[in-house]
């Protein structure tokens, strides 16, 4: 079966038509191989700084360690849509510091959108963008980049959470012109609520199964590091471990010199 490309519009129309797929990937082979599996959305996220750089926090990746990875899954990605996340303070100080970052990513990184975390507050920059044809997928609940803001990463339980002002928040958001939103750890009754009273899709992590999409990490749905997993993270694999006992058979074999062998010399 031939993939077709997936487009901005394409995510926005498939609201009740399909579920939406996306992975957060940051480099060329698990963008290859994201892409080979046929998902719709490739995301380049700044949980790049936990995942890969090693940060406790997403607050301290830039725009260019940004940029780099973007470069590198848009080398591997063919047909889904690829998506970088706009990271902490690249959008935060002007309209015009924002289009430039953001522009970058297009222009540069070979994104085709950009990601920004926060509501309302965020409305007249995403109207910025989106005047300067760069699409914007906006993202509601746990916003990773309000770290120390909010004392460190805090879910919000139901009642906690002003359901009508959450709902009001998205839908002006989506006014503002978002193509889609992303919903992280909101609670499965307010994510299916909120996704009810929009036209355009929403992609859930940890908000339970009403969303119009899902996105999980592509390390963490393949099980490559021996760590304690996310509640709303289902592991497909145990690759680490695999990775691992292979590690450990090389350090082995070279030990007791078993490898190389003649026949694997020049």
């Amino acid at each position: 079966m031939v993939q077709t490309k997936v487009t901005v519009p394409f995510v926005k129309n498939s609201k009740g038509i399909k579920k939406i797929v996306m992975v957060t990937a940051y480099d060329y082979p698990s963008s290859v191989l994201a892409d080979m599996a046929g998902v719709d959305i490739i995301l380049v996220g700044d949980s790049l700084a936990n995942v890969v750089l090693g940060y406790d926090t997403t607050i301290p990746v830039t725009v260019e360690e940004m940029l780099h990875h973007t470069k590198a899954v848009r080398r591997g990605t063919k047909n889904a849509l690829l998506v970088a996340d706009m990271p902490f303070l690249s959008f935060h100080i002007s309209k015009e510091e924002t289009i430039k970052n953001a522009g970058r990513f297009l222009k540069e990184g070979g994104a085709e959108a950009v990601k920004i975390e926060g509501g309302r507050k965020r409305i007249d920059i995403i109207k910025a963008l989106i005047d300067s044809e760069i699409p914007v997928m906006g993202h509601l609940g746990l916003t990773p980049q309000s770290f120390h803001q909010i004392g460190g990463y805090k879910i919000k339980k139901e009642e906690e959470l002003n359901e009508e002002d959450f709902i009001k928040e998205a839908v002006e958001l989506q006014q503002a012109g978002i193509f889609s939103l992303v919903l992280e750890c909101v609670p499965k009754n307010i994510a299916k609520k909120t996704t009810e009273s929009l036209k355009i899709p929403t992609i859930g992590i940890g908000s339970g199964p009403f969303c119009d999409g899902q996105v999980l990490v592509f390390h963490d749905l393949i099980g490559f590091l021996p760590k304690k997993k996310y509640k709303f993270v289902r592991e497909y694999a145990k690759v680490g471990r695999v990775i691992l006992k292979a590690l450990k058979k090389y350090k082995r074999d070279v030990e007791e010199g078993s490898f190389p062998t003649e026949e694997e010399a020049f």
